[in-house]
């Protein structure tokens, strides 16, 4: 079938929208990894580059349907905001809490230190479910990123919880922390100085001597901790030893998604 003017105008003009975005993807995914090797990290990243470790052609695929339907124009850019991560509830060994104040790259550019918040660590973790929400823009409309591993991770559950997720050496930088039920510590010791608290055998990055820390009282195993219904507004996840995520599952949905 012979296509019109109009609409073969239209066909190339798709063609050249998408071409741009994949070449825009692409320039963005190298430009983050770009940034992120200045500075020495242990393990799997998640935070300011979230979507640096994904091919670009993930965000673009998902995205194809509203770039034909002249929905959106080619091209997305990071917003710089932190992200959630909510489960059903959390059991960790070896776990280790420090306030600290970590470097974060602003909208502007300009590295700030000024902002107070919490480091996280375990050296074994069991999670019931996982829901990551991360919160992008594409040509000035919002759009989210849904992470999703496990059981259904239900928002306004409080009671008991049975994990399906397993991680070793599992870090979260937080300005928020916090269980919808109850929090159970054992062979902890609250107000320990930051420098002084280990998490598999080595100090919380960005502790400082004197800076709150809550950490182990000795013995084996170390300190351990039990919370039912975690939600945590992070701007970093590092996974520096190994995690099983059963059916993971990463999709891009419009709007500013509150769950998953």
């Amino acid at each position: 079938m012979k296509l019109s003017d109009p609409w073969r105008s239209t066909a190339s003009r798709l063609g050249r929208l998408r071409a741009a975005g994949a070449r825009q993807a692409a320039a963005w995914n190298e430009r983050m990894l770009a940034e992120d090797a200045d500075e020495t990290r242990r393990g799997t990243r998640w935070g300011r580059s979230t979507l640096a470790a994904l091919p670009a052609v993930v965000a673009i695929g998902a995205l194809g349907n509203a770039l034909a339907g002249g929905a959106l124009a080619a091209g997305f850019n990071v917003t710089h905001q932190p992200f959630t991560l909510t489960s059903n509830g959390v059991a960790g060994d070896g776990f280790g809490l420090i306030v600290n104040t970590p470097a974060l790259g602003g909208p502007d550019g300009k590295t700030r230190t000024d902002t107070g918040m919490t480091r996280v660590g375990f050296s074994e973790a069991r999670l019931a479910g996982l829901c990551g929400v991360v919160h992008q823009s594409f040509a000035g409309l919002p759009y989210s990123l849904l992470l999703t591993a496990g059981q259904e991770v239900k928002g306004g559950s409080d009671g008991g919880f049975t994990p399906d997720i397993a991680a070793k050496n599992l870090y979260l930088q937080a300005t928020g922390l916090q269980s919808r039920g109850a929090t159970r510590l054992e062979n902890t010791v609250i107000g320990q100085s930051a420098d002084q608290v280990e998490v598999a055998g080595e100090p919380l990055a960005g502790a400082q001597p004197g800076g709150f820390g809550l950490g182990s009282a000795g013995g084996k195993g170390g300190a351990s901790i039990s919370l039912r219904g975690l939600d945590a507004r992070a701007h970093a996840a590092e996974i520096a030893g190994s995690m099983e995520l059963p059916g993971l599952n990463l999709r891009v949905v419009p709007g500013s998604a509150k769950s998953c």
